[in-house]
């Protein structure tokens, strides 16, 4: 049975703001939540939303905050933060009334579209129903107002579960949503093992953010040596993840990066961080995740540390994103 939902997307970024944009073109209603200079650009100018197609300026509805949104039977929560900023954001928002009685912590679906593997466990302690999305989408948000999505022909692929497992009407209907918005969203019975094997991906985000494209045989090589300490700490802990074939496999021709006019593809939202001068980066929760699982399961995972510190040290000190010396990469290989 299909019923109409609207979509709050908590924090309309890159992610947030494509899926949002994406759900707006396709007739759905929207609601964006967005602080700051980019909630007051949204809130006045509308979404400025690039893609292959060309450039548009979308009028969604956007809210600085909780503060101002009704919540009512048939919402759908979608956080779409830094894992960093999640703990503030679900106590905000669980507690909100929804009418006709209840709270959206004990009433409303929240669907955690984010890198790392820690947002769902946090959410469930709040949400009674959780939602697990494993995003790959090459997106970018890095002025007020903007947001560009280089995918084609589909915007991503959005593997959609229950937290921590199964599938439900309510997970289905979301993804015949997306299905329906420029993405693929299939929904698997094993939604953490996808997110899992993202994780595998994602410890190169710092490596790109401090040191630049992962590119050359030193970068290539801490990258791969990021990843194996990522699998051994997965398999020393018995946890299942997708691996790198099977994702390939998943993806196919796609989501092909299409080069979008007047615009350059910064890399992966650690290296937005940076750019944008946010003071904060996820990598605690990505190459962090790694090293809580080696010190748990006895798993040396010195790459991962020191990429863990670095990005850290950048975001806090704002240091230029790729601007770490060779002779630092060099070094943490031993050479």
């Amino acid at each position: 049975m299909l019923w109409l939902m609207r979509y709050i997307i908590i924090g309309a970024g890159a992610i947030g703001g494509t899926i949002g944009a994406r759900l707006f073109e396709s007739g759905h209603e929207v609601l964006l939540i967005a602080r700051g200079a980019h909630g007051t650009a949204l809130r006045t100018g509308g979404l400025r939303f690039s893609t292959p197609e060309g450039v548009r300026t979308l009028p969604v509805p956007t809210a600085e905050g909780s503060g101002s949104v009704e919540l009512r039977h048939g919402d759908v929560l979608v956080l779409a933060v830094k894992t960093q900023h999640s703990e503030a954001l679900l106590a905000e928002w669980a507690a909100l009334p929804v009418a006709g009685g209840g709270t959206a912590g004990e009433l409303l679906p929240l669907v955690c579209a984010q890198n790392g593997v820690e947002n769902e466990r946090l959410a469930l302690r709040r949400f009674r129903h959780v939602y697990g999305m494993c995003v790959w989408m090459p997106a970018t948000h890095l002025e007020p107002g903007r947001v560009s999505a280089a995918g084609a022909p589909l915007s991503g692929i959005l593997h959609l579960g229950c937290y921590p497992s199964g599938r439900d009407e309510t997970v289905e209907q979301i993804s015949a949503d997306l299905e329906k918005s420029v993405f693929a969203a299939p929904v698997t019975d094993d939604v953490m093992r996808w997110k899992y094997g993202k994780l595998l991906g994602n410890v190169g985000n710092a490596l790109e953010a401090v040191a630049g494209p992962i590119d050359g045989e030193l970068r290539l090589a801490l990258y791969e040596r990021a990843q194996a300490e990522c699998e051994a700490v997965l398999q020393a802990a018995g946890i299942p993840y997708v691996g790198t074939r099977e994702q390939r496999e998943a993806r196919g021709s796609r989501v092909e990066l299409v080069p979008l006019e007047g615009q350059e593809r910064t890399g992966s939202s650690s290296t937005q961080s940076l750019v944008r001068g946010t003071g904060s980066i996820e990598a605690d929760h990505l190459n962090g995740e790694v090293v809580l699982l080696g010190r748990l399961h006895g798993v040396p995972t010195p790459v991962n540390e020191a990429l863990q510190r670095w990005a850290n040290e950048f975001a806090r000190t704002g240091r230029p994103a790729g601007s770490l010396p060779e002779a630092e990469l060099a070094a943490l290989l031993g050479g």
